[in-house]
């Protein structure tokens, strides 16, 4: 599959389709509610942090560029939106087909509507009607031209291609409406309030200490190089970064959004990384932004284990951000943090032990034996295993590279396994 040519998407559909079909399982929507399931899918990509680093399971997927990753998380997300907001579970192929084409086609009206300057011809020069399939592959096309991509920059590329979330947030919330003048009007107002919230919020962050580090005035000229604000709208941003803004003041748009809230969130974590370490007074800051969100501290704990854990997994592939971080410093908090949320799950931890007898059998034979490289990794895949059964990681993806046996022993209650066994021998 070649993203750069065209009936790719065709192509991409077919390769996905298994893939696809599960979102709109009954299991799935039973999980969680479908922003969760949305969060899910989308944050291991890197898409809500600009940084397409996620793995894409597709043959030939080495020999794309940036733009070409970026054009296919982009519409894996954008599919995964509206199937995950499926009101029916879809039992058959000619089901999923349909789906499939309600989804194109709503991907075309979309774009068409509330980015007018993407907008495209529903009819070839000869004046044949383009297919629902052509129209959403060069329509997306187009938009993957308006991207800059910035290799190597974490931060450059976190501005040019995180607003890139907004395009798939929004979208949620279009498919639920009749696309007539009046909602296209408001839509097209949401997508430049959203992205200058998101001006606001690092505004807001990069003034917790009192103090704006160079990393952090980067961030601003970064952001409205991405941008396409009008000029009054440009210099309100500059003014709001120079003087700060408080959290009450901000006024973020569509509160009651979850994965939205979750987004500006993290947003701001990222922005108090970018002058290497966040101070006392930073996370002070971060508790209120949360309060302000009406998230809980958990949910702060929650957020930056989603974002070390991102960042531990792909930490060759960030460059520019391991001259910003200690890599030992963000594994051992992510250890920190992960050990107790397993901690206050012990009981939980020891009865999946109970449960899973190849593990209980592995366990036994390390007592007095060396366990074999393939047994060795059999366990660690079986912990993760165990540890995804956990409230906080059905919804947070876990660094499964990162994760090797030796981490997950230390991330793990102590004299768990012994519980286990002694349970089970009981």
């Amino acid at each position: 599959m070649k993203p750069r040519e065209k009936g790719w998407l065709k192509e991409y559909l077919e390769f996905r389709k298994e893939l696809l079909r599960d979102l709109t399982t009954d299991t799935r929507r039973k999980a969680s509610h479908p922003e969760h399931s949305l969060y899910r899918v989308i944050q291991p990509t890197g898409l809500m942090y600009g940084q397409l680093v996620g793995d894409i399971n597709i043959p030939g997927s080495e020999q794309w560029n940036e733009k070409d990753r970026i054009k296919i998380l982009l519409a894996e997300s954008l599919i995964s939106s509206s199937l995950l907001f499926q009101e029916k579970p879809v039992r058959t192929p000619e089901e999923l087909s349909n789906v499939f084409l309600k989804t194109l086609e709503s991907i075309g009206n979309f774009y068409n509507n509330i980015f007018p300057e993407l907008s495209i011809p529903t009819k070839t020069l000869f004046g044949r009607k383009k297919t629902v399939m052509e129209l959403a592959e060069r329509i997306l096309d187009k938009r993957i031209e308006h991207t800059n991509a910035f290799e190597g920059n974490f931060w450059a590329s976190f501005f040019h291609n995180t607003l890139l979330f907004l395009d798939v947030f929004i979208f949620g919330q279009w498919i639920h409406t009749n696309a007539d003048k009046v909602v296209a009007d408001f839509f097209r107002y949401e997508r430049q309030e959203l992205r200058f919230s998101v001006v606001k919020v690092i505004a807001s962050a990069a003034h917790a200490n009192k103090e704006i580090a160079f990393e952090e005035k980067r961030l601003l000229e970064y952001f409205l190089q991405s941008t396409d604000l009008s000029h009054e709208r440009k210099k309100q941003a500059m003014q709001i970064f120079e003087d700060g803004i408080a959290v009450e003041d901000i006024n973020l748009p569509s509160e009651n959004s979850w994965i939205l809230k979750k987004f500006f969130l993290e947003l701001a974590i990222l922005t108090l990384w970018a002058d290497k370490k966040v101070e006392q007074s930073e996370l002070d800051y971060l508790k209120s932004f949360c309060h302000y969100l009406n998230f809980s501290d958990e949910d702060l704990e929650n957020s930056m284990i989603a974002i070390e854990g991102f960042v531990l997994e792909h930490w060759s592939q960030l460059e520019y951000l391991q001259n910003k971080q200690d890599f030992h410093e963000v594994s051992e908090q992510f250890i920190k943090r992960v050990a107790k949320v397993a901690e206050r799950n012990k009981s939980r931890l020891v009865k999946e032990i109970h449960e899973r007898e190849d593990v209980l059998n592995l366990l036994r034979k390390a007592r007095s034996n060396e366990l074999t490289l393939a047994e060795k990794e059999h366990m660690r895949l079986e912990l993760i295993q165990m540890m995804k059964t956990l409230p906080t990681f059905v919804i947070i993806a876990l660094p499964q590279k990162f994760l090797t046996l030796p981490i997950l022993l230390k991330i793990l209650p102590r004299n768990l396994f012994a519980e286990g066994v002694n349970t089970d021998a009981s």
